[in-house]
């Protein structure tokens, strides 16, 4: 199957990786993952704005639960 979505910087992506650190490629992968979970809180907060804090904590905890891996 053709890859349909064209990738123009996908090469310097990938150089940029290679050119990092492994502590430097950890530290980014903390920092998207952070990222990643602000992102979903916020996008909790804006579905559900009238529930508390506490309401959302837990969506977002039972949330995920369910996307965790389980196989390690």
């Amino acid at each position: 199957m053709a890859n349909i979505k064209e990738r123009p910087n996908h090469k310097i992506y990938i150089e940029t990786l290679r050119r990092m650190t492994s502590e430097e490629r950890l530290l980014k992968a903390f920092e998207l993952s952070e990222f990643a979970k602000e992102l979903f809180l916020a996008g909790l907060r804006r579905r559900f704005p009238d529930l508390p804090e506490e309401g959302i904590k837990k969506i977002y905890l039972e949330r995920i639960d369910k996307c965790h891996n389980r196989n390690y």
